[in-house]
């Protein structure tokens, strides 16, 4: 027995090609929308490519750059064949290709689902490319000299300024690097050389922070130095007063930017998901409503249209036979062509 089965007249199967029509077209407009969403969102993680680990951040990107382009595709064919399906003559070059087509539309709403459920279940990943990519910079900090690392000081400042954000986790975190360059210290100072003996590594490492983890809203003067030592500044105590730095690290400010940025495309791409899925549903009901056509030169007749032929238990067992078949025979072209070789081979 079929599954959801609708009657259908001439006037409703002409109403549903102009509906089809119509919504094929505002799809290509939406797959246009997804596709400058991925073009968006990959140019945003490019500028800030420097403090990323891999480039696995850029798999949403690309498969949204990629089903937007399938969409206009496919949507746009799916609008010249229910525009052709008006005219019996034109309907007739599709007629055999439309049931491969709409599998194949199955399968691309497939995975636009899982591109959609990829945006919102990125969140770890760009977490961990985030810690260890601003690590490294704020390590490279310092490179002002060395080719190929000489933006990094520009970068991270450019990138604390505009997130209001500092070091990876808080400020403390400058505290374990040396993001003084050698160039500017003097080693004929007591305090710098007692500082260097004292650290194993050998590095100059002071408790302070760039300029650009200061915050402008604070009423006192930005204080980035011996941020630790409460005699050094006059009425201050770092325990107890609030500092005029940024206190979110940078990969907990970034991590909130681009997770917004990604549930919001994730939502655009489930409303699109299921636009083309209605979409499908009703190409289903077109091409069955045409193939049940009584008398095709009989315009006038009713025919009826159904989204399955059989229902969904049944279906299913035919699916799974088929499969079967199709491995079965595969085995069997496999050992005709191993006899084959065999004689060959005596």
């Amino acid at each position: 027995m079929a599954l959801l089965k609708v009657k259908f007249d001439q006037k409703k199967r002409v109403k549903l090609a102009q509906g089809l029509w119509l919504m094929n077209w505002l799809s290509v407009l939406a797959g246009i929308v997804i596709f400058s969403l991925g073009l968006f969102l990959k140019i945003e993680l490019r500028k800030r490519s420097d403090v990323m680990n891999n480039s696995e951040s850029h798999f949403v990107p690309n498969s949204l750059i990629g089903m937007g382009v399938l969409s206009c595709v496919f949507n746009s064919l799916a609008g010249k064949i229910c525009y052709d399906a008006l005219d019996p003559s034109k309907y007739a070059k599709w007629k055999p290709w439309l049931k491969s087509y709409l599998v194949v539309c199955v399968l691309f709403n497939i995975v636009l689902f899982l591109v959609a459920l990829c945006c919102f279940l990125m969140r770890g990943s760009l977490e961990s490319t985030l810690a260890h990519g601003l690590k490294n910079g704020m390590k490279y900090y310092r490179d002002t000299d060395t080719p190929g690392r000489c933006f990094m000081k520009k970068t991270i400042d450019l990138l604390q300024i505009e997130f209001k954000c500092c070091g990876n986790n808080g400020f403390r975190d400058w505290f374990e690097v040396q993001w003084i360059s050698n160039r500017y210290l003097d080693f004929s100072s007591k305090e710098v050389k007692d500082r260097i003996k004292s650290n194993v590594d050998g590095r100059y490492l002071v408790d302070g922070v760039p300029f650009s983890c200061c915050n402008p809203n604070s009423p006192r003067p930005c204080i980035q130095y011996q941020l630790t030592n409460n005699s050094a500044h006059y009425s201050y105590n770092h325990q107890t007063e609030e500092l005029n730095l940024w206190v979110r690290g940078c990969r907990a400010a970034l991590l909130s930017y681009y997770g917004s940025l990604m549930n919001s495309m994730g939502a655009v791409t489930l409303l699109v998901w299921l636009f083309e899925v209605s979409i499908t549903i009703g190409l289903r009901y077109l091409h069955t409503a045409l193939e049940s056509v009584s008398n095709p030169e009989d315009l006038e007749c009713e025919s009826e249209g159904w989204l399955l032929e059989k229902s969904v238990s049944e279906t299913w067992k035919a699916l799974l036979e088929s499969l079967k078949k199709l491995g079965k025979s595969n085995q069997v072209e496999a050992e005709g062509a191993d006899a084959g070789q065999a004689p060959e081979a005596g």
